[in-house]
């Protein structure tokens, strides 16, 4: 029995949560990954997996050796990297947590790195909430705001900007508000992501300050938010590469644009515990290329859409 790899398929088992997950990654059957962990099994004469037609989870002893495992798999992965022995093509599978409006930017940009990896796929796990990396099986993850969690390691890949806009329709049958205080008396469509979606930022002379908008129309989907808003709605306050093509088109106006509301840090995140995998790396790599790319894009953007 190949100890190492063994125990390289008892980590990406538990952090996947099925053997099938893995038996794609690594391009073998099912059974080879069950007879690999059954080989674990039998080496170390104790249980390591409870397995229910509907899920996997560790048994003590399993939990102590994944603990005692880890260090060893992820040490060889760091080993053959700083040494360069990689696959001249990275193969496997890499889960990205993203939100929306990432995963409209990267299902645009993607194609490209996989016309030139063939053996490399990538899964983009979609939600504006963030949870947690480990129990979410995710290799990589943006992440939209401050990251205070010190078991990730943070890159900032740039700023998220948004843009409060509305359909002409709206503006015509309701007025433009002046300022931020007039949404006050205006039907706001909320993107409902946590307890204070309804409470909107600008910049202000006075300094940063916090509104709190009401309307009839909640969504979690951003997608949604941007539809309703396009139907003559309400005003809606929307990430700014949501929004260009209706922008551009005339379909939204921006609103109140001398009152921004302030840029928020984008990171790109992974498990501080984890030496990136070469299909990991490159995914990672590639997407803060990618955006960097689109920040310099946005940022003209935005000049031009607070000065209008």
């Amino acid at each position: 029995m190949d100890l190492l790899g063994a125990l390289g398929v008892l980590v990406r088992v538990v952090e996947t949560g099925s053997f099938s997950a893995v038996a794609r990654e690594r391009e073998v059957s099912q059974a080879a990954v069950a007879r690999q962990i059954s080989q674990l099994e039998e080496h170390f004469g104790v249980r390591l997996l409870h397995r229910t037609t509907r899920k996997l989870s560790l048994t003590d002893d399993g939990q102590m050796l994944l603990g005692l495992a880890r260090p060893v798999v992820d040490g060889v992965d760091g080993m053959e990297a700083a040494l360069g022995r990689q696959r001249a093509s990275p193969v496997g599978l890499v889960r990205v947590g993203v939100t929306v409006t990432g995963s409209r930017f990267l299902a645009q940009r993607l194609p490209s790195l996989l016309a030139d990896h063939p053996g490399l796929k990538v899964e983009l796990v979609v939600s504006d909430r963030f949870g947690d990396m480990i129990e979410d099986r995710l290799d990589l993850a943006m992440r939209v705001g401050e990251v205070t969690d010190a078991s990730l390691v943070v890159r900032r890949s740039g700023t998220a900007w948004f843009v409060v806009v509305a359909a002409p329709s709206y503006i015509e049958r309701n007025g433009r508000p002046s300022t931020p205080a007039d949404l006050a008396s205006h039907t706001c469509i909320v993107h409902d992501i946590g307890p204070d979606s309804n409470v909107w930022t600008f910049v202000t002379p006075d300094g940063s300050q916090q509104f709190h908008v009401s309307g009839g129309f909640l969504a979690n989907d951003v997608g949604a938010v941007r539809v309703a808003a396009r139907s003559g709605y309400g005003i809606a306050l929307l990430p700014l590469f949501e929004v260009l093509d209706d922008l551009h088109s005339g379909m939204l106006v921006s609103v109140l644009s001398e009152f921004p509301a302030p840029g928020i840090p984008l990171n790109l995140v992974y498990p501080s515990r984890r030496h990136l995998a070469p299909r990991t790396r490159i995914v990672f790599e590639f997407i803060v290329e990618q955006a960097r790319q689109i920040q310099a894009m946005l940022a003209t953007v935005t000049d031009k859409t607070h000065t209008a």
